[in-house]
């Protein structure tokens, strides 16, 4: 995606109005996610409060508040449901199991892949925004440290997503791999900068700090 300037002030005009809108709003609970929900070609049921995992074959991935309920694709465009595809069958290639669950308390990807790791049952967890940053934690680090952050959103590609299930796996089972390559594009942060923020605001409305981790289940079509 390219911005034209008047498309890159419009951004940052709405991004400045939500901040805006923040900090004069009485703070408010986010609006109940729907307990079912299409998004494309993939289904998302929540099922109730997530249990923390005593398997030691699985990976927990922790979904942002608003990851295919009212964000459906990355900040490249890239559908939800084909990110979730890639991150589980590279989890299901290294012979490992995997579990969903949607973090509400907090919007940072740091702390939603720790949540993640906290309630995997190998103590590896993947947490990812509705933008596509993803993290690759485990539950024995701070949870501003980690094993692996692809922190540009993007430059990560399709491949990428799986490679990051694979690694996942990998850790679970007590290996080191070498750390997934990403593209590098020194431009990727200025070009996106504007609608990052816009997407994170968007995605911190509907964060709930008393609502604790929730189990979901997914379908593909």
């Amino acid at each position: 995606m390219n911005f034209d300037e008047n498309m890159l002030r419009s951004v940052i005009e709405e991004v400045l109005k939500e901040m805006g809108a923040a900090s004069t709003a009485p703070a408010a609970k986010a609006a109940p996610a729907p307990s079912t929900l299409q998004a494309g070609e993939m289904t998302l049921a929540d099922t109730g409060e997530a249990a923390k995992g005593v398997a030691p074959d699985e990976v927990v991935i922790g979904l942002a508040p608003a990851f295919g309920v009212y964000q459906h694709e990355t900040i490249i465009h890239q559908p939800h449901s084909k990110v979730l595809r890639e991150i589980i069958a590279g989890i299901e290639e290294e012979g490992m199991k995997w579990r969903l669950i949607r973090v509400f308390r907090t919007s940072d990807v740091s702390f939603i892949a720790h949540d993640a790791a906290e309630y995997s049952g190998s103590g590896i967890g993947i947490g990812i925004q509705s933008k596509g940053t993803t993290v690759i934690h485990q539950k024995d680090l701070p949870p501003l440290s980690n094993l692996e952050l692809f922190s540009q959103a993007p430059l990560i590609e399709m491949d990428t997503f799986r490679q990051i299930g694979k690694n996942a796996a990998k850790y679970a089972k007590g290996e080191a791999p070498t750390p997934v390559t990403v593209r590098n594009d020194q431009m990727a942060r200025p070009t996106y900068q504007a609608i990052a923020a816009l997407l994170h605001i968007k995605e911190t409305e509907h964060c709930d700090r008393d609502k604790k981790p929730q189990a979901v289940t997914v379908s593909f079509k």
